[in-house]
């Protein structure tokens, strides 16, 4: 914490809000993040939003590249200054949102670590996930309820908790209390670890496709299968139940109840008829 408040007070750095800052100053915590992400001398890390460099410190004691992607442009002088001496960490000023992941790390695998903004939490993980080359391996720090949706079962799904798990395989690997940040947050957050496959689960369905179906689903989600399918897809209400029927789904069920294996299927049947 007194590294902090000494960055804090000689660079005037006040953490703005509207950017979601809020420094992780425990140590203990910093190194289990690095600790999760099982770094190798031989790895390139894309670290999204390093702020003062704490975490990005820890990164490039072990990794062989750190890439640091910063868009708040009064922290750039403090990260270059800082890592001046290291040629193994690339201070990058822009909006991870507008950067291809590809260009900052080339083509080869690399992982993502990153203390995640909430308010651009899913965009990020949309945007990291659906890039080519999609990182081997992302440990990000989110709202500990965000990591609870995304790691949830069939019966509590969500979109995004699909969204990722089409992806990857999501596990909660460390809570860490609001008391841990500066400033201190309102809510708790979590660590979370994302697997991703090397090859998807759903191989044979293209990921645009996959996904107007199950958006379709969610629009409406108080409602069951058939008339959120048939609205979102404006399809009638037959044809629907036509395609539920031949993927084995009741049609009564509701969108946070189906597994990746059903929402396949039901897009093959849709597909098919």
């Amino acid at each position: 914490m007194t590294s902090v408040m000494e960055l804090v007070r000689r660079y005037g750095i006040d953490p703005k809000r509207s950017l979601g800052q809020n420094f992780l100053v425990d140590a203990g915590y910093l190194d289990k993040i690095v600790a999760a992400a099982e770094l190798a001398p031989s790895d390139t890390v894309l670290e999204i939003g390093p702020g003062l460099g704490t975490l990005t410190e820890r990164l490039a004691a072990q990794a062989g590249s750190v890439v640091a992607v910063e868009l708040d442009d009064r922290l750039i002088d403090l990260l270059r200054g800082r890592f001046a001496g290291q040629p193994s960490v690339h201070i990058v000023h822009g909006d991870i949102l507008e950067l291809a992941p590809g260009s900052l790390v080339g083509s080869g695998d690399y992982k993502v670590v990153a203390n995640l903004p909430y308010y651009i939490t899913s965009a990020v993980l949309r945007h990291l996930l659906e890039a080519e080359p999609r990182p081997a391996l992302a440990v990000v720090m989110v709202q500990k309820e965000v990591a609870e949706r995304i790691c949830a079962q069939p019966g509590n799904l969500s979109l995004l908790a699909v969204s990722v798990q089409f992806y990857a395989a999501p596990r909660v690997v460390l809570r860490v209390p609001a008391g841990a940040f500066y400033p201190r947050p309102q809510v708790d957050s979590a660590v979370l670890r994302l697997d991703v496959y090397a090859q998807l689960p759903v191989a044979d369905v293209p990921p645009a496709r996959f996904f107007e179906v199950v958006r379709a689903g969610f629009s409406q989600k108080r409602k069951q299968l058939a008339n959120s399918l048939s609205a979102g897809l404006s399809l009638p209400k037959a044809t629907v139940l036509a395609a539920l029927g031949e993927a084995g789904i009741d049609p009564a069920r509701r969108a946070e109840t189906l597994a990746l294996a059903e929402w396949r299927r039901l897009v093959l049947a849709l597909d098919a008829g």
